[in-house]
């Protein structure tokens, strides 16, 4: 495909918010800014993160079918009509994260290969769908079974494959046929019909993990034995040891594990990186805290890199007792009576399961810059109080 060509692909993509921060402009990669992140605990969908791997698909949602094939009885084809009036109708409320949340931070040690995320590829939403292993159960996947894979393509043809398949993605049958895991065919984002942006007219909404398994204009839906042959799953989002650069590569793609799970992440909203603070003035610090599924139980803040630290008071969205299927963000508030600026401000977080955060980017560096879940950092400058 020549370059005029390619071009013009993206000629019919949606307009967006001018105050995002672009990071890829074709596909479209942006993240909001990141002092509005904290005003809302249910991210407004025009401020949600956009994270594409293609041109926005232009689907005409009455010829629109979803494909159920592969190791099932009876393989199906399904409209969003016959999809909505078949099956029961839920509710998530799920944050989504892109699995290079935070890469810029991790390519500040090193290179890395990937678009350049600050701590904004993340947002919060109520998305409302079908469960995913209803629709399993009536083409008669074999639901039990933890060795197979449900394998899931859009429509939106990447470059990566060469412009002939879709972005394609998958998860175990283990966490797609639990009912707890709370998979959905999701057509629905907060109250309304979902943005061509988001995957309309439907989308897949794994709670828990990387965004990236989340697959947008949902195409096909495979039962397989492996997990997908898609180049993002095979040849993508996944951490390999800080040795391993593109000279020798080739050997651990197929020896590390795809991602999945999400780890646990914490990240400081305010202040922002190099903001200036009046030295002993009052401050409130802001910040959000996730894990992948699990309840967050503690977040600490220390003032001076990370030397002493205080435990913060948490806003907890969702009260689910001892079930691991806390998928919503955390936000969480320090207040500063005297603040010591110039600092550092350095955050850190732990789950029930005493899961917590590693202490330097560089430990965790990897040639794809993702899963950065490091403390985070932030230089604070003294503001003259005149």
């Amino acid at each position: 495909m020549d370059a005029k060509n390619k071009a013009g692909l993206y000629d019919n993509d949606p307009p967006r918010r001018s105050d995002y921060t672009v990071n890829a402009q074709q596909p479209f990669n942006a993240e909001p800014p990141v002092d509005l992140m904290r005003r809302y605990y249910v991210t407004p969908t025009e401020y949600f993160y956009v994270r594409n791997h293609a041109p926005v698909p232009q689907l005409d949602v009455h010829k629109y079918r979803v494909l159920v094939d592969g190791m099932v009885i009876k393989p199906l084809k399904i409209s969003l009509h016959e999809l909505k009036n078949k099956y029961e109708h839920v509710t998530v409320m799920c944050t989504l994260m892109c699995a290079g949340n935070r890469r810029t931070e991790m390519a500040s040690v090193k290179a890395v290969k990937g678009v350049g995320w600050g701590n904004a590829a993340i947002s919060n939403a109520v998305w409302r769908g079908v469960r995913l292993c209803d629709v399993l159960r009536e083409a008669g996947a074999d639901l039990e079974n933890p060795h197979l894979h449900v394998d899931f393509y859009g429509v939106d043809l990447c470059v990566e494959e060469k412009y002939r398949k879709g972005y394609g993605s998958s998860i175990p049958m283990t966490k797609a046929a639990n009912p707890n895991g709370d998979v959905i065919l999701a057509f629905e984002m907060n109250g309304e019909a979902l943005l061509p942006d988001h995957g309309y007219p439907l989308r897949v909404i794994v709670p828990g993990y990387i965004g990236a398994r989340s697959v947008k204009w949902l195409q096909s839906i495979t039962v397989r034995g492996d997990e997908s042959e898609s180049y993002f799953q095979r040849r993508d989002y996944k951490v390999f040891l800080p040795s391993v650069d593109w000279h020798n590569v080739t050997e651990w793609w197929d020896r590390s594990p795809s991602l999945a799970d999400l780890c646990v992440q914490a990240s400081i909203t305010n202040p922002i990186p190099g903001e200036s603070i009046t030295t002993g003035s009052s401050y409130l610090i802001k910040g959000y805290a996730i894990s992948g599924g699990k309840r967050i139980s503690r977040v600490d803040v220390s003032l001076d890199g990370g030397k002493t630290w205080e435990a913060v008071r948490l806003f907890p969205g969702e009260q689910k007792g001892h079930a691991d299927r806390y998928w919503a963000w955390v936000f969480w508030d320090y207040n500063v009576e005297s603040f010591p600026s110039p600092c550092q401000v350095v955050c850190r977080a732990w789950d029930v399961g005493n899961n917590g955060m590693p202490e330097s980017t560089a430990q965790i560096w990897n040639l794809r810059g993702v899963m950065n879940n490091s403390w985070h950092r932030v230089n604070v400058s003294a503001k003259s109080k005149y």
